[in-house]
């Protein structure tokens, strides 16, 4: 009896040592490197690439002007060099955007001035503001202009997105163009020219890349 009591204590020793051995892990086997997310940093680094000065080592990147562009007009023009471009740019978004903040407002006040208008108490006539108080007896006519006010709203946020578009249409053609050959090797020339087979005489167009 006692025999085979000890039997079993040693069968249930040996059998918890082996299942509490440590596994080998691909640090401990030979071969088995344990990966690295090696690509955090390179990833990161091309995040955050736009916010660096383009690698004069490596061929320029377009798209480096047009994501600048995108995220701030002007700054993919900056990019580019093109300085004398930024007045523009900044001259049309600055012009629409203070059309649009001066129609938002017109319309709060004619939206106001409607309400006040058919609510059919006169003592809240003073929170009416001119030229709307001097047809307050006629509100269809403020309802309309407030209609029409709604509309060029809608317009000049319209072409705030197109003039800012065409920023970074400019600076992505700008920043394709900046390898185009534009050398004094480059020439258009006009002469006179002769046809053998044709045995006629004429004008040719002479395009001559190199020397």
């Amino acid at each position: 009896m006692y025999r085979f009591i000890l039997l079993l204590w040693l069968t249930g020793v040996s059998a918890s040592g082996y299942a509490q051995a440590p596994t080998p892990s691909r640090a401990d086997t030979p071969g088995l490197a344990k990966p690295v997310a090696a690509t955090t940093g390179k990833a990161k680094k091309s995040r955050l690439s736009i916010f660096h000065a383009p690698d004069s080592t490596k061929p320029y990147s377009p798209r480096l002007a047009t994501v600048r562009s995108a995220i701030l007009p002007g700054w993919g023009q900056i990019t580019n060099k093109k300085y004398w471009k930024l007045p523009f740019v900044y001259g049309a978004l600055g012009v629409t955007a203070g059309i649009f903040i001066y129609n938002i407002k017109t319309f709060r006040d004619a939206k106001a001035a409607y309400i006040n208008a058919i609510d059919g108490d006169p003592t809240n006539n003073f929170l009416i503001k001119e030229p709307y108080l001097s047809v307050v007896d006629q509100p269809e006519r403020i309802r309309s202009f407030r209609n029409q006010i709604r509309q060029n709203v809608d317009y000049s946020a319209l072409f705030f997105l197109i003039f800012w578009g065409l920023n970074v249409v400019d600076a992505s053609v700008d920043a394709h163009l900046k390898h185009f050959d534009v050398g004094n090797d480059l020439s258009l020339r006009i002469k006179p020219g002769y046809s053998p087979m044709a045995q006629t005489a004429g004008v040719s167009i002479v395009l001559q890349v190199g020397r």
